[in-house]
């Protein structure tokens, strides 16, 4: 007598989409991807971000400059200043690569513990870089840059959503261990950062470079600038180490809107930097060579 066949289970006729995909030849990776499950607040500020970032490292070598930039603003003095690259790369494009990075963890990594984690360092990092070029404006330039400040907050409040937004087992460890070790990586990259920008880690001093500005001070010679110039910073960064030998005069030594130093107006300074070399004046950025030129400095001797 044959057995009668016992109806399939609503259960089992419902096969799950990974038995599915398993049956079809499909890989439960696959799945997976198709299943995104993106981290909406995050994603939508790091858009902002990569907005703001890339409209300015657009500019960062074009002969225009960005909205509300111009050469007199402060944002045109950071633009322009030698703190707007980083080994060559303008800083605007090393925030769009950051933010780029926050985009895609935010999107393609599972919502689990390790993407929030991965989220709060990258975000932490960039809020304490925005920290620091905000900072620097204001103390090294004298200067504020409204799309500069936008960035940062822009990733202050991605950094403040992350936080907000953890999961119950964050951060996976003691907060206190986890905040020093935020800390910590913090204080190491604004540190880098500042001793590359300001020089600290320049090569050994050049002997022909101290000799050259030497004889221009021995010889009468005076240069006039501004310390938030962005011309007065890359002639300084023509001579490395020996840039204080130089015979400088600060014009503003009160600030960027303060009253120009007695001895500019006395010389009649319009521009930085200018150059007063035997009774010569000579505007914009010189070459060392230029310098020993108008100078008449014959190098050091026995080179």
């Amino acid at each position: 007598m044959s057995r009668k066949r016992k109806p399939a289970s609503r259960t089992a006729a419902l096969a799950s989409p990974r038995k599915a995909a398993k049956s079809a030849g499909v890989s439960t990776s696959a799945v997976a991807r198709h299943r995104l499950q993106p981290d909406v607040p995050v994603s939508v500020l790091a858009v902002i971000g990569l907005l703001i970032s890339g409209y300015l490292g657009f500019f960062a070598h074009g002969a225009e400059a960005p909205l509300f930039c111009s050469a007199e603003s402060g944002c045109g003095v950071i633009q322009q200043s030698t703190y707007a690259e980083l080994l060559g790369i303008p800083t605007a494009l090393w925030g769009f690569g950051l933010y780029a990075l926050i985009l895609w963890s935010a999107t393609t990594l599972p919502p689990r513990l390790s993407r929030w984690r991965r989220l709060a360092w990258l975000s932490g990092l960039g809020c304490a870089i925005s920290v620091y070029y905000t900072l620097t404006g204001i103390i090294a330039l004298d200067a504020t840059c409204g799309w500069c400040l936008a960035s940062a907050v822009t990733m202050t409040m991605m950094f403040v959503t992350v936080l907000l937004r953890r999961p119950e087992s964050a951060p996976g460890q003691p907060w206190g261990a986890f905040a020093l070790n935020l800390f910590v990586v913090w204080a190491l990259t604004t540190g880098a950062l500042g001793a590359w920008q300001n020089g600290w880690l320049l090569p050994p001093e050049n002997q022909e470079l101290r000799a050259l500005a030497e004889h221009l001070e021995e010889s009468g010679a005076k240069y006039y600038g501004a310390f938030w110039c962005p011309n007065c910073q890359r002639q300084r960064q023509l001579f490395g180490r020996s840039a204080d030998r130089l015979p400088y005069v600060e014009c503003t030594p009160n600030g960027r809107g303060g009253m120009v130093a007695f001895e500019c107006i006395a010389a009649d300074i319009s521009a930085y930097p200018t150059w007063v070399i035997n009774g010569r004046r000579l505007q914009g950025v010189l070459t060392p060579e230029e310098l020993s030129r108008h100078s008449g400095f014959a190098g050091v001797p026995g080179q």
